[in-house]
């Protein structure tokens, strides 16, 4: 628990760092003119694609009737943009993730281990290939599991739970293998993550839980219209801001935990061996050569 805590505030000073903040804004760049350019050519589409399908709902006739009997009727308008955003936003976020996985986690570990394990030993355990093959299966599991759960959105409380504990599991499985893929051996990295699988799930999940954070601001820009185009960006930069914090929590918790790992190896391999174990070793070797040596000849 201290490893866990103790990295979680180590993470939290290195994200303040002008390199780290510097660094956010590679894909910041990117996932915003992303963001903006589909919405250019997108937007209207779905919100006509959305607003038909909402007419053509009993359901949602019978909601938006309920709402204008409270005096809610102003919400209508802005009830198809709600939906189009709550649709794309884990689709957002599962890419900015990867975005910051690319761009920032390889430079953020290698930060962290300068500062703290200059002489620790690079093993390479895992390659670009393997990394990439294993985000991209982790991605495709969480998009799976994203459709998968669309029907139990629409139950108030779990969309926003949900999302987040399937961003958190995919931040755990993508953060935590890329910050040992360099130093760690494969063998090494199947030991940390046996010990430690429940705090390393425990990273992902608050991260991920507060990578749902910033879709308020997101969503927030359908009734300020006029501040779309800020808020837009805002929002996608604390997405960035969360999952680099997030690489840097793993990449402290992972090369300690690894440290540590090392440590124990080292200490049972140079530990003596004990005097009873000697002599044991001793009287079998004496045994096994009495059990040899030819029988003494007859006269």
């Amino acid at each position: 628990m201290s490893l866990l805590f103790d990295s979680f505030w180590r993470a939290l000073a290195y994200g303040l760092k002008p390199r780290v903040v510097a660094l956010s804004f590679l894909p910041l760049l990117l996932m915003t003119g992303l963001a903006l350019g589909l919405g250019y050519f997108y937007w209207d589409g779905l919100l006509a694609a959305v607003r038909l399908w909402l007419e053509s709902s009993t359901l949602m006739a019978s909601l938006t009737a309920w709402m204008q009997s409270f005096g809610m009727g102003d919400l209508k308008a802005a009830l198809a943009p709600l939906i189009v955003i709550f649709a794309v936003t884990p689709l957002i976020v599962v890419v900015s993730l990867m975005t910051v996985a690319l761009m920032m986690t390889p430079a953020l570990t290698s930060l962290v281990a300068k500062n703290r394990f200059p002489l620790m030993e690079r093993k390479r355990g895992g390659s670009f290939l393997a990394s990439l093959w294993w985000s991209l299966v982790s991605t495709l599991l969480a998009l799976v599991a994203l459709v998968v759960s669309v029907p139990l959105w629409l139950i108030p409380p779990l969309i926003f739970i949900l999302p987040p504990l399937i961003w958190g599991w995919l931040t755990y499985r993508v953060m935590a293998f890329d910050a040992l893929a360099d130093h760690a051996s494969g063998e090494e990295r199947r030991e940390i993550f046996r010990r430690y699988r429940i705090s390393l799930l425990g990273i992902g999940l608050f991260c991920g839980f507060l990578g749902a954070a910033p879709s308020l601001i997101w969503a927030s820009g359908v009734l300020l219209v006029a501040a779309f185009v800020v808020l837009v960006p805002l929002a996608i930069w604390l997405y960035t801001m969360v999952f680099a914090f997030a690489s840097l929590w793993f990449a402290h918790f992972c090369l300690a935990a690894l440290h540590l790992l090392r440590e124990e190896r080292a200490r049972a391999a140079a530990a003596p061996t004990p005097p009873d174990a000697l002599n044991l070793d001793s009287l079998t070797l004496n045994d096994a050569s009495k059990q040899t040596q030819p029988p003494p000849a007859q006269p």
